[in-house]
């Protein structure tokens, strides 16, 4: 499987709509596994062509924090459908005809379609990225938020912070970059804003490196503070340091995945 990292957001089991909350309720009382397996699912049933899914479909990531339980709505068929087209839509030509032939495509975009008409304020709450964490989903954390710890003898690294926080330092990071004449980049914070608004402010958002972490030894990731170097690069661009101690910021963030996919490339 190739490694990913994930971007959650969790909501308290009375905050899931009616259709989900019966069906879920039984997952949160069950304890969560920290990495869950997974296998290749298609909108088709052609062999090879897919992306990898959670093997149990009813199930929920739950979390367990200050007392109070909160589940991530697996949503597994709005996400890959909705990751068929996507990467239909943004792979070039080569590959896309490999993964996701446009005939598979086309029938994941009609299927997509159904489901957002049946019930158009449904969003996937889990974002998954291959091989690296996107520098902008650190955005949404500080570093005060940030947890190292082993797990069944794996490392692990994430951040927990509520939907609210979030926002507001998404929502800050926004207005920093235009401010700055930096609009083009603006644009992906913007994004992430525009999907945790679909989501209740009671709600939590999770940053888990997932398998990403057994690219790092203990030590690397103890030394990995990534939320907090973009927050102070933030800072440095809205005036404490400017642009250029801004940009070396960001270069750190960057260059510790550069460095992680070389290595693991190599093996």
């Amino acid at each position: 499987m190739v490694p990913s990292a994930f971007l959650r957001v969790f909501v308290p089991l009375e905050a899931l709509r009616s259709s989900e909350r019966e069906r879920l309720a039984r997952a949160a009382e069950a304890r969560p596994r920290p990495r869950p397996a997974y296998r290749e699912e298609s909108a088709s049933r052609r062999p090879g062509v897919g992306l990898l899914t959670p093997m149990d479909d009813e199930g929920a990531e739950v979390r367990v924090v200050g007392g109070r339980r909160y589940v991530c709505p697996p949503r597994t068929r709005l996400r890959v459908l909705a990751g068929i087209v996507s990467l239909r839509a943004s792979a070039p030509r080569e590959l896309a005809d490999i993964f996701v032939p446009e005939p598979e495509a086309r029938r994941a975009a009609r299927e997509l379609a159904r489901l957002r008409r049946r019930d158009p304020g449904v969003v996937s709450p889990v974002l998954q990225n291959a091989w690296h964490v996107p520098a902008r989903w650190y955005l949404l954390f500080e570093d005060g938020e940030r947890q190292l710890s082993v797990s069944e003898g794996e490392l692990r690294l994430s951040y927990w912070a509520s939907v609210g926080d979030a926002r507001r330092r998404a929502e800050r990071a926004v207005r920093t970059l235009r401010g700055a004449d930096l609009a083009p980049v603006a644009e992906q914070p913007e994004g992430l804003l525009r999907w945790l608004a679909s989501f209740p402010p009671a709600g939590a958002v999770e940053l888990d490196y997932g398998r990403l972490a057994d690219l790092f030894t203990w030590d690397e990731l103890d030394d990995d503070h990534s939320a907090g170097d973009l927050q102070r690069a933030v800072e440095a661009l809205a005036g404490a340091g400017g642009a250029e101690g801004a940009a070396a910021l960001y270069r750190t963030v960057v260059g510790r995945w550069a460095d992680a996919e070389g290595r693991a490339s190599l093996s």
